[in-house]
């Protein structure tokens, strides 16, 4: 019988010394929901100052392989290192002194496979390195799946930051931690796909998605204003009489999760799934009943509008 050989994850984590590629894959291991106890191999391609834990690699079923000299990065080393651990699981953290290209000329184990890049930088020296070293920097960010900044502070320019990024990688996420422990996607105004300074805010359907998250992320941005886009009533029995849940049907991942997205709106539709509608409303911020601020409508005029050409949003 044909036995069906293991793809074997792996996550690499880029940055230059003392960005937080040690803290973040400590991270990474003590998430419950991340580490279930499969064999990890993590091979660290620096010497920075903070070491790893040795009760948490124990723990997490790790072994630790560091190498101090771009020299080792060989395909023939990778492959000892596959053929004596067998892992279930790769994370590489990788120092960008040794450039992203170089590690990309090396092959891989056959069954290894990247699903995920994260760039990591610290914030306080972000600025110095794209004056000086802007490639080497930069150049891992165009592959990244995530990139992370922290020791954040309130007045740097995180918003001019994340405009930078975003046109080195139009498909990557981007996060800054802040010295204080929270955390903050840097999105102005300026940032999003519609004029926020319109009288009327008019979001087209390829913009929804982006709409929908940020109004969850940060309802204040558009509470008084008045927003304008094409959805359906849906039925909600938890919404009390004069209100109805507008939105559209969403695809959060696939064709098997399709969900209702929407927002709480006061007015006179009723539910209907095969007609389509341009709302126009003003919004409201309002406390939820979980305690947490949402964005409301209150409806000012509605239209009949034609049926979309998409059925779904999607968030890519």
């Amino acid at each position: 019988m044909k036995t069906t050989q293991r793809i074997v994850g792996v996550y690499i984590v880029t940055g230059f010394i003392e960005s937080g590629k040690t803290t973040l894959i400590h991270s990474m291991l003590k998430d419950e929901g991340f580490s279930r106890g499969e064999k990890t191999l993590i091979i660290s391609c620096e010497e920075g100052i903070e070491e790893y834990d040795e009760a948490l690699l124990k723990k997490g079923n790790c072994t630790l392989v560091s190498w101090d000299d771009r020299d080792q990065w060989t395909e023939d080393s990778l492959r000892r290192l596959d053929a004596q651990v067998k892992p279930e699981r790769v994370i590489i953290e990788y120092n960008n002194m040794w450039t992203i290209d170089y590690m990309a000329k090396v092959e891989m184990p056959a069954l290894w496979r990247v699903v995920q890049v994260i760039t990591m930088v610290d914030a306080t020296t972000f600025e110095n390195y794209m004056n000086n070293v802007r490639q080497i920097l930069t150049d891992p960010m165009k592959e990244a799946d995530l990139v992370l900044f922290n020791r954040c502070t309130e007045d740097m320019p995180k918003s001019q930051w994340r405009r930078s990024i975003r046109a080195l990688n139009q498909n990557t996420n981007i996060l800054f931690e802040n010295n204080d422990g929270s955390s903050e996607d840097g999105i102005a105004d300026e940032d999003l796909p519609y004029d926020m300074k319109a009288e009327i805010i008019d979001i087209s359907d390829d913009q929804l998605g982006i709409f929908y998250i940020d109004s969850l992320d940060h309802p204040e941005r558009y509470d008084g204003k008045t927003v304008r886009f094409v959805g359906q009533p849906f039925q909600e029995n938890s919404i009390p009489q004069g209100y109805y849940y507008f939105g559209r049907l969403a695809m959060t991942c696939c064709a098997n999760d399709i969900q209702q997205m929407g927002w709480v709106t006061q007015g006179s539709l009723k539910p209907s799934t095969r007609h389509f509608y341009r709302l126009t409303a003003k919004c409201n911020k309002m406390k939820g009943g979980d305690g947490r601020e949402i964005l409301t409508f209150s409806e000012k005029s509605v239209e009949p509008a034609a049926r979309p050409r998409e059925k779904y949003i999607t968030f890519n």
